[in-house]
């Protein structure tokens, strides 16, 4: 398929700057795939959906706050650091984005903080990529810490307002455990610890993998011919007690529901030859776009989002092509609300 196929007009004022609160409070889109039938519901009616013994797959990873905004040597001008990815905990290596890169050189030293922390630019990586090294005598544990004292939750561009206390708990899956997001896994966001409570005395299971998400889900796509678009790795972990759980409910025809695109990449990276979920931990770089065969989950949860993004490729290849475009145009008339802090849209 084309880039271009992926173009949707989404009005600025459907873009949502806050998330529903309470946060299980936002509309739910439900689309039937077979029937191609459209419903308009409120979130807390997805339990309406899954019976006893069904299977919700969620990514319990913890955004951590990667924005410092810090003071270039002896200039002292303001420069923005986006933490990417640890390379070396030893070292205390780090992957990063900065804002302005033109300013930024190999040996420059950067201050953050009431200089509680000191990191000096080591190698260039891409225009706005740095490796740099926090110069820092405690433990790593303390650097996290102190990135955590001095970051801010890295709400998306698109979110078009400053960063709000609120935001980091409102950016995190209440579910959220194993620290190192760049960005929410959004589709996570809907569920309150009530609701889910609800969910499981239903009788529906609950499994939980691993996968940071990074910010080449969100990497605008460059090419026209999709087949030459290549994602950035995310790292994932997928254990045996997950796999034994969506197995069991694979051969028993139970719904597997795989909560957002993080989740759905996670499952289809790990597909063994007999189209069953094996354990694994490492990178992904999986890309999935139209049209796609799937392996694992029956359902999927997911938000709204932007045109021409590979996570509404996803959904195009999840739901089929037409009938994704369908529900995107449904959900413009209907004023759902777009994005990360979003409403909801529930493939079956």
């Amino acid at each position: 398929m084309k880039l271009s196929e992926f173009e949707i007009e989404i009005p600025e004022r459907l873009v949502a700057l806050h998330p529903a609160n309470p946060r299980d409070t936002c509309k739910l889109m439900v689309a039937h795939r077979k029937t191609r039938q459209i419903e308009h519901r409120k979130f807390p009616e997805i339990l309406d959906y899954f019976d006893d013994g069904d299977i919700m797959v969620l990514n319990d990873t913890r955004v951590f706050p990667a924005r410092l905004i810090g003071r270039k040597e002896k200039t002292g001008a303001k420069i923005e650091v986006f933490l990417l990815r640890e390379l070396n905990n030893t070292a205390k290596l780090w992957d990063v984005l900065v804002d302005p890169a033109r300013k930024i050189r190999v040996g420059n030293k950067l201050f953050f903080g009431e200089n509680d922390l000191v990191a000096e630019v080591v190698d260039n990586t891409t225009s706005r990529g740095r490796t740099i090294r926090f110069l820092f005598d405690g433990s790593n544990e303390e650097l996290h810490q102190m990135v955590e004292k001095l970051g801010m939750t890295p709400i998306p561009p698109y979110i078009k307002r400053k960063v709000e206390e609120s935001d980091r708990d409102n950016y995190q899956t209440v579910y959220a455990k194993n620290t190192g997001a760049v960005a929410a896994p959004t589709a996570g966001l809907h569920f309150s610890r009530e609701l889910l409570k609800r969910l499981e005395l239903k009788g529906v299971d609950q499994a939980f993998l691993t996968l940071h998400t990074g910010l080449g889900s969100f990497s605008p796509v460059e090419v026209e011919d999709l087949s030459k678009h290549r994602m950035d790795s995310e790292y994932y972990i997928i254990n045996q007690g997950v796999c034994d759980i969506v197995n069991r409910a694979k051969i028993e025809k139970k719904r597997i529901l795989a909560t957002g695109t993080t989740v759905m990449r996670a499952l289809e990276s790990s597909v063994s030859a007999a189209r069953t979920l094996k354990p694994a931990e490492g990178w992904t770089d999986k890309f999935i776009y139209p049209p796609y065969d799937f392996s694992i989950a029956s359902c999927m949860l997911t938000n709204f989002h932007r045109p021409k993004s590979t996570l509404l490729m996803m959904t195009a290849a999840f739901a089929g092509y037409d009938f994704a475009m369908k529900c995107y145009q449904e959900a413009i008339k209907k004023r759902y609300k777009f994005y990360s802090y979003g409403d909801a849209m529930l493939i079956i």
